[in-house]
């Protein structure tokens, strides 16, 4: 296996600064200048790595889908087996979704979606996002035995939407932290559950009988 680059490298070292700058101050007011400062680079560095500013911003769109979904790797492994892994990853999410800010990134890409490669880039990191949280859905469903209407797919879009709401209610300062986590908590698991089977009511006289 051919090992990766200087370049490969210096993009990988570089790229969670570009990343958080592109978060805090947007796609348009972003400078090649104010970027190579950050990076404590020249500036000339930025474009011999990648090109332009627009070509930093998509290689931004790809760490923010690769890091989050390593996060989301690390604490299905950490985190103790209860639940099934969408149970497990709406709790950490109630906890700490969007505390780096990166979704921010998202957003200001949300203003150039009239640049074809923005749109087109934008479009690819929702698939991907949706891709992985429809498979952790289809599981939990498979799991309790769920019918496949509504199917995981379009509940990965609605899990989807609700973490998008958390986020701009976290910008807006609408959602507590609390609401945040009463969203991913109950809202969440009540969305994994839609049309699922329900467990009869057993009264305590029909148990009592049953004994």
């Amino acid at each position: 296996m051919p090992r990766p680059s200087t370049a490969d490298r210096r993009r990988h070292e570089l790229l969670p600064t570009v990343a958080s700058a592109f978060a805090q101050t947007g796609y348009a007011r972003a400078t090649t200048a104010d970027l190579a400062r950050r990076c404590e680079v020249p500036e000339n560095t930025l474009f011999r790595l990648w090109g332009d500013k627009k070509h930093m911003y998509l290689a931004a769109l790809d760490h923010l889908y690769e890091r989050t979904v390593e996060v989301w790797g690390r604490r299905l492994q950490d985190l103790p087996a209860a639940g099934s892994a969408a149970e497990r990853l709406l709790d950490y999410e109630s906890e700490h979704y969007g505390e780096h800010g990166l979704y921010r990134i998202i957003f200001t890409g949300l203003s150039e979606i009239d640049d074809p490669d923005i749109r087109k880039a934008l479009r690819g990191m929702y698939r991907r996002f949706h891709e992985f949280v429809a498979a952790q859905i289809g599981a939990h469903r498979a799991s309790r035995g769920a019918p496949a209407a509504p199917d995981a797919d379009l509940l990965a879009w609605a899990v989807m939407g609700m973490a998008t709401i958390a986020g701009i209610g976290r910008e807006l300062r609408l959602v507590s932290a609390a609401q945040q986590r009463d969203l991913f908590t109950h809202v969440g698991r009540a969305v994994l559950e839609l049309g699922a089977p329900t467990p009869p009511v057993t009264s305590p006289n029909q148990t009592e009988r049953e004994r």
